[in-house]
């Protein structure tokens, strides 16, 4: 496997880079849990959407540019490097996205991927219930058929949601039969969050920051044209989307990699003390064997592979990683890190309050070690 970049994808490189330098707020955008902020951040979205870098790997009629996953992940480097907004609608693009290009239908795609892309629709995808920490396997929201055979009727609970205090639709995965525990039955529906019956309740995070919900589902009628994947296979798109998420579309090694390099330079600032030497040195190898894992895992969706089940040791090394960067830079801080808010330009304690709530936002650890353990190692279960 060749890890260099060729002449053409680093002219790619140059081309996102001089259009970041070019484009990104000098200053960080409002709190997104304020109007200001939520405008502010859809108008970021709408301008990587006009010039065609929100979904670079997208198919061009939907607002992309068809550049593929290595230039995907080129853009994220350099996307990161320039220290640019956070996505709002990152879990949208990378789930809801994904599923759609997928298994979606032709009327589907056209009218969802658009403004999702654009920030116009923003989207969230509502995997975890209270208590099953985010498996598929232990589904319990139901979609029934209704009365006249023409939709369903959705019930049942979500939270925590990345993004459900903001959203406007959401991507979720209901049992449409069989039993919990079976990993059958499973259907994926789109539901806008402004449907009766539906209920947003926002969660308050440590940072401040908006974005978590609870969601419910109470006799929420939906039609069949936000139907994505029918009874049974729906499981199929239960398996590859969080995939995609975990193993890749979520997990672009470049915010790692730039925290990692924010970490060497606050390493010096502070004088290089020897005690914090040896945890610096292992976040930097660290960030640099995910990139790897990136480019590998890469290669082998280009070669039309699948993303297994192995997704859940990249999430399980990343997420990791990330905790342990974020708190190295907090102790070297000291006290002064509790004075640093989102207005700061190294917001070290924020970004260590979401590596956390990163943890159960996509799927617990205890999850991951589980998938692991039983696809990969094949442990017996007990």
């Amino acid at each position: 496997m060749d890890l260099t970049f060729d002449a053409d994808q680093e002219g790619f490189r140059a081309e996102a880079r001089a259009w970041l330098a070019a484009h990104v707020p000098t200053e960080p955008l409002p709190p997104l849990g304020t109007p200001a902020g939520l405008d502010a951040h859809r108008a970021w979205e709408a301008a990587l959407f006009a010039a065609r870098w929100s979904v670079v790997h997208w198919p061009v009629e939907f607002g992309g540019r068809d550049a593929g996953i290595v230039r995907w992940l080129i853009f994220e480097e350099e996307y990161a490097r320039a220290r640019a907004p956070r996505r709002v609608s990152g879990a949208g693009i990378s789930l809801a996205g994904a599923a759609l290009l997928e298994h979606g239908r032709a009327a589907q795609k056209e009218r969802f991927l658009p403004p999702m892309a654009s920030g116009e629709e923003i989207w969230c995808g509502a995997w975890p219930e209270p208590g099953n920490h985010g498996d598929l396997a232990d589904v319990r929201w139901r979609a029934v058929r209704n009365a006249g055979g023409d939709g369903w009727v959705l019930n049942g609970q979500r939270a925590p949601v990345a993004q459900g205090a903001v959203a406007q639709w959401c991507f979720c995965i209901l049992r449409s039969q069989g039993d919990p525990e079976s990993r059958g039955g499973l259907s994926c529906f789109l539901v806008a969050l402004d449907s009766r019956g539906v209920t947003v309740r926002p969660i308050a995070p440590m940072d401040g920051e908006a974005g978590l919900a609870e969601i419910l589902f109470e006799d929420v009628e939906v039609p069949d044209s936000q139907l994505l994947v029918d009874r049974g296979p729906g499981v199929s798109i239960a398996a590859t989307v969080p995939g995609a998420g975990h193993g890749l579309g979520l997990r672009s090694a470049a915010p790692l990699t730039e925290a990692a390099a924010r970490l060497i330079d606050l390493f010096r600032q502070r004088g290089s003390p020897a005690w914090a030497a040896d945890a610096v040195a292992r976040a930097q190898v660290n960030a640099q064997a995910t990139a790897l894992h990136a480019l590998w895992t890469a290669s082998k969706a280009a070669g039309g592979q699948l993303v297994g089940p192995e997704a859940s040791c990249n999430e399980i090394f990343w997420s990791e990683a990330d905790v342990t960067i974020r708190r190295t830079a907090l102790a070297l801080l000291g006290p002064e890190a509790e004075l640093l808010d989102s207005g700061s330009p190294d917001p070290w304690l924020n970004g260590y309050l979401d590596a956390l709530a990163d943890q159960i936002e996509t799927g617990t650890h205890q999850l991951h070690h589980d998938v692991v353990a039983d696809h990969l190692l094949g442990l017996p279960q007990g």
